[in-house]
């Protein structure tokens, strides 16, 4: 660790997340030592200039914190496989980015002497710096042994995002609760989209767009708020907001919300 606390960084998986998550400690003051290639070193020398690429035994042995942001399927293959030439270091930070698991898949990494992480930020990653602005607003789940916990915490507050626990009996149905979110929401504007196109409305997302996101956050709102004071149910179900003088804004003034699935 050099000055400050401050950790050599190296990252395996050069797609639309591992960049990111470089960028955002990078920020923080960390040392970016290295990224694997991607199939974009266009987009990544971008968002990481100068940053070397390096193989992932090397990034594996030369970092006191190893970032791996690698599809699902490829984790567990990618952490055995390190195991077993020997590239894992005793006391250093191993952090791996998927929802799906905790840190019982960093078990080959942490019987080599590695401290395991598991910081999924809760956001759809583009690969671009709108991303860096998207971890600011976000929540990352945090999962690891409790005596490395609030490593695990503090790293996700240098990401931008506020940490939340989730045990690691509980990362499937996180994960679960992460696909519904992500891909229902996904589904419905296309379908949505695609009727739009069939009538002839030229833009159909643009159309969209402000209703879905208004029918969103009004969902996330009856879900977040503490206080439910003036917040009703309408006819049907929806959702209404009831004023000073006891009338359903909506329906005071002659407009029923359309039934849309919530994103």
């Amino acid at each position: 660790m050099n000055r400050a606390g401050r950790l050599g960084v190296g990252i395996i998986g050069a797609g639309r997340v591992g960049p990111i998550i470089g960028a955002a400690l990078g920020g923080a003051g960390h040392a970016l030592t290295g990224i694997t290639p991607g199939s974009d070193p266009d987009r990544v020398e971008a968002i990481l200039p100068g940053v070397p690429h390096l193989d992932p035994p090397e990034i594996a042995r030369r970092n006191e914190l190893v970032i791996l942001a690698v599809p699902s399927d490829q984790l567990a293959e990618l952490v055995s496989g390190l195991a077993a030439v020997s590239a894992w270091q005793p006391g250093q930070l191993v952090l791996h980015t998927d929802a799906r698991f905790g840190t019982d898949i960093l078990r080959p990494a942490v019987e080599q002497g590695v401290i395991p992480l598991a910081v999924h930020p809760a956001i759809t990653f583009t690969g671009t710096s709108i991303d860096l602005r998207q971890l600011q607003a976000g929540y990352a789940a945090v999962t690891a042994p409790a005596a490395v916990l609030p490593i695990a915490q503090a790293l996700a507050v240098e990401l931008g995002c506020e940490p939340v626990v989730v045990a690691e009996a509980d990362r499937a149905s996180y994960a679960e609760a992460i696909a519904t979110a992500t891909e229902f929401s996904r589904a419905v504007v296309q379908q949505s989209t695609s009727l739009l196109r069939g009538i002839g409305i030229d833009n159909p997302g643009g159309y969209l767009s402000a209703l879905v996101r208004s029918t969103v956050d009004q969902a996330l709102t009856l879900e977040t708020t503490p206080d439910w004071e003036g917040i009703v149910r309408g006819r049907g179900g929806d959702a209404g907001w009831v004023g000073r003088d006891g009338l359903d804004d909506g329906l005071e003034d002659g407009l029923d919300e359309p039934d849309v699935l919530p994103g």
